[in-house]
């Protein structure tokens, strides 16, 4: 049995996919009590409340984790304790600066410090940012052609989520993962622009894309977040603090195949931008 933390998210949501697609038996984690597809047996609990936790622990031979959460480290004896031999973390591409006064590289760092000290047999995820990001622009194009945001002049090898998840789920269920830690991106460095170049041809409609300046992008992003947060995507963005520009081979070497392009994601999404 294999515990899916954040099963209705991105990345946990494509885990889940990718180990129910292999037969493997799952327990996937939500707040509240859902409907689930064949195969995966739900359990109640959040992250926040390591009590609630406990009972998911149950049986358990292996976890997928979120950074970030007070119940961590409560999870993870009671999953020891359990049995378990086995965690993986979806920690982030800022992890490797370091810098804990950075607000988002700090609570991504203290997790993979917490899940290595478990006792059990890790692997650390580090992704770039996801394709699925593309999302949060699917209003816009409810008012028109134009996509406006912020950062426009730093290329990024975005992944696509179901990338990550299937290198989790290989990592959740062969051995050779433990103590490694995989920086993933996409196959190919891509402008804000050359996305929505892309997702227009996907759509048949001819966007365009308008970069936010620095000083729009900080009024912007602090209506949306508290003003640490958008430090830590001005350190990233602005300062170089991360790099997610240089494409990595780390998807190719450990799922045996290439990493999807932006165009197969937004064809496969095409619908949730149509719906808009």
């Amino acid at each position: 049995m294999i515990l899916i933390t954040g099963a209705t998210g991105n990345i946990g949501g494509a885990t889940l996919a990718a180990l129910v697609s292999s037969g493997t038996p799952v327990r996937a984690l939500s707040r509240t009590e859902r409907s689930w597809a064949p195969g995966v047996e739900g359990v109640t609990g959040d992250l926040d409340d390591a009590d609630s936790l406990v009972r998911a622990a149950e049986g358990v031979e292996a976890v997928f984790l979120l950074s970030g959460y007070a119940g961590t480290e409560r999870l993870l004896a009671a999953l020891s304790a359990a049995g378990a031999t086995r965690a993986v973390l979806l920690s982030s591409s800022s992890a490797p600066s370091g810098d804990l006064t950075n607000a988002v590289a700090k609570y991504h760092i203290e997790s993979e410090r917490t899940v290595q000290a478990s006792g059990l047999e890790w692997t650390l995820l580090q992704p770039n940012s996801f394709m699925s990001n593309a999302l949060q622009w699917a209003p816009q194009l409810a008012d028109g052609d134009v996509i406006r945001g912020p950062f426009g002049s730093v290329p990024i090898a975005t992944i696509d989520p179901a990338d990550v998840g299937a290198v989790a789920a290989l990592a959740l269920t062969e051995r050779g993962h433990a103590g490694r830690t995989y920086r993933l991106s996409g196959p190919e460095s891509l402008l804000p622009e050359q996305q929505v170049e892309i997702l227009g041809r996907v759509l048949g409609r001819g966007l365009r894309w308008e970069g936010w300046s620095d000083a729009e992008a900080r009024r912007e992003l602090e209506a949306q977040m508290p003003k640490p947060y958008v430090d830590a995507f001005f350190a990233f963005f602005v300062d170089g603090l991360i790099d997610e520009t240089t494409v990595l081979p780390t998807v190719q070497e450990v799922l045996g195949r290439p990493p999807h392009t932006f165009d197969a994601w937004a064809r496969a999404n095409a619908e949730a931008f149509t719906r808009a």
